[in-house]
């Protein structure tokens, strides 16, 4: 099949199942892995075989750029510690399970390329996390998934470069935990120069050409960071993140709205397309693997074996993470804080004048109390949502792999003892893994009766809660007697007026009566407010996210008008 053809039937392929998915219930990775698994025996269909640079290079960095873009910030900074641990310390314990275990059964790899195998099964995809949010899950378990997928992919490949050096070079421990250091470091710094970078020109530029540029960005971090010896995929995430966290202080909202469109698009494309491939290049495989092996039985017993070695270890690491969790002394900490709260509060009137320089003092000050708020915080956080066995049950079951287990296992050296059956074999932990625990899933959730009924109420009390607060920084700058337009003059009284009338009716319909200066003032008050509470963590990421589309919707629409005008 020629190359535009495929590609065309592709996306086509792609957006029909995407659709079907909402009313089948069932997440559209999945149904991509079935329709290329059936199309891959079809007679006249042709073995597909792509090279697996092209899933590294140029897959999978604006992929995971874009999921990091969107990432819930706050919850992610909560959660940071689970995160990396499933994200590292886990990834490091499976590959070496695994490597331990195919030493047993395949002692002609050696410990090196044992160990490189181990690092191709261990990360987790992130199909795992459409499906989660689907089922109505506690957005923690979500969140902790979206961040174990963006981060895990990268260690597994740091390791698995690590590994095959270490088989072309001999296995040095130091030499080797340096590499691996090195490449995480390397990455993380790039990673943040690049998003810095890309925040500083794009919001210099208009829509369009801003647009354009940001979709070479992913590749941007990851080029230069992969010759300096570092994880282009950690490159591409951090970037992602601080792009994402950026992006509200320093694009656009017309910028904002173009971004968020065009990388959800990207990510469905891309996500969705490897997928559809997975299920079509077995057939290829298969055949390699008949020429050089008796047959898959062998390829299919190892991948049941490390399949239930991966989930094992998996369920011992998040009870022992929901263990030390558990017995963490939340109220000595809600203790300290209030201790903490009532000295700042109890300081002498002339506190700030006694230092060198008041001004420093007040920042300082001001600064204490931003962390003590932001610590109560996530102390809500942590006791409105806390981690049970049941949520743990999900962590473990929803560990499925996919994406990066195929396209790393096609990359080992092509001197690699029995390269055919390694690839086979993550090729079917991959898809059993996917298929096994993606379509059990909601059966498990509905046996676990997990609560989650009031999840909904609450969102939307939440976002209610947040409205509240916006008009109220509206309001408040309004009834500034000092309010003045962009030229300096003075708002038309009876034009402030109604927009105060408005905002205590919480009500749009006379919005368009407004002036649109007055419109636009209150919009860019409630945006401030909106980062105030943003740094705070006083409400959930979706609930700001969600007003910040709001806002940004409205901007652009009275921009819109203006230009017509």
């Amino acid at each position: 099949m020629e190359l535009l053809p495929a590609l065309i039937l592709g996306v086509v392929v792609v957006a029909i199942s995407t659709s079907l998915s909402k009313r089948l219930g069932v997440a559209g990775p999945l149904i991509l892995v079935a329709i290329g698994l059936a199309a891959s025996w079809l007679p006249f269909f042709p073995p597909i075989q792509v090279d697996p640079e092209w899933i590294l290079i140029g897959v999978l960095p604006p992929l995971l750029y874009a999921a990091a873009v969107r990432l819930p910030a706050v919850e992610f900074r909560r959660d940071l510690p689970s995160i990396s641990g499933l994200a590292v310390a886990l990834v490091v314990v499976s590959a070496l399970a695994i490597g331990g275990f195919l030493m047993l059964v395949l002692p002609q790899l050696g410990f090196p390329l044992a160990v490189a195998l181990g690092a191709i099964l261990s990360p987790s995809d992130a199909v795992a996390t459409s499906i989660v949010k689907r089922l109505g899950i506690s957005p923690r378990v979500v969140t902790i998934l979206e961040g174990e997928s963006l981060l895990n992919d990268a260690t597994a490949l740091v390791l698995l470069r690590s590994a095959v050096a270490a088989v072309a070079g001999g296995f040095a421990f130091a030499d080797t935990v340096g590499m691996f250091v090195w490449g995480i470091v390397a990455a993380v710094v790039v990673g943040i120069l690049v998003g810095l970078l890309n925040l500083w020109i794009r919001a210099r530029m208009n829509t369009v050409a801003a647009t354009a540029l940001g979709f070479v960005v992913p590749f941007v971090a990851y080029l230069p960071t992969e010759h300096l010896g570092g994880s282009g995929l950690v490159a591409a995430v951090a970037a992602g993140i601080t792009t994402g966290q950026g992006a509200a202080r320093r694009f656009t909202a017309e910028q904002r709205v173009s971004d968020e469109i065009n990388w959800r698009t990207v990510e469905l494309i891309l996500e969705g397309g490897v997928f559809l491939l997975m299920g079509l290049e077995l057939r290829g495989i298969l055949d390699d693997n008949f020429r050089q092996q008796s047959g898959p039985g062998k390829a299919l017993l190892l991948a049941v074996a490390a399949l239930a070695i991966l989930l094992f270890i998996r369920a011992l690491y998040v009870s022992a993470l929901l263990f030390v969790q558990g017995r963490r002394a939340r109220s000595r900490q809600r203790d300290r804080l209030e201790q903490i709260s009532e000295r700042l509060e109890n300081l002498p009137p002339d506190f700030e004048r006694r230092g060198r320089d008041p001004r420093i003092t007040r920042r300082r000050l001001q600064g204490m109390r931003d962390r003590v708020t932001r610590a109560f915080n996530d102390l809500d956080y942590y006791e409105a949502s806390p981690l049970g066995w049941k949520h743990g049950t999900i962590i473990v079951w929803a560990g499925m792999r996919g994406v990066v287990t195929l396209a790393a296992a096609q990359t080992l050296p092509r001197e690699t003892p029995d390269r055919e059956l390694l690839i086979l074999t993550a090729f079917l932990v991959a898809v059993i893994s996917l298929l096994l625990q993606g379509l059990t899933l909601p059966a498990l959730v509905r046996m676990l009766r997990i609560p989650g009924g009031d999840d909904a109420t609450l969102e939307r009390e939440e976002r209610a809660a947040l409205e509240r607060d916006l008009r109220i920084a509206a309001l408040e700058r309004l009834a500034d007697p000092t309010l003045t337009t962009d030229e300096g003059g003075r708002f038309d009284p009876v034009a402030v007026s109604r927009a105060r009338a408005r905002l205590e009716r919480a009500a749009d319909d006379d919005a368009g009566m407004l002036a649109r200066e007055l419109q636009l003032l209150t919009i860019t008050t409630m945006r401030a407010r909106l980062l105030e509470l943003s740094r705070a963590g006083a409400y959930s990421s979706e609930s700001l996210r969600e007003s910040q589309r709001r806002l940004d919707a409205q901007q652009v629409s009275l921009e819109m008008r203006q230009s017509d005008d």
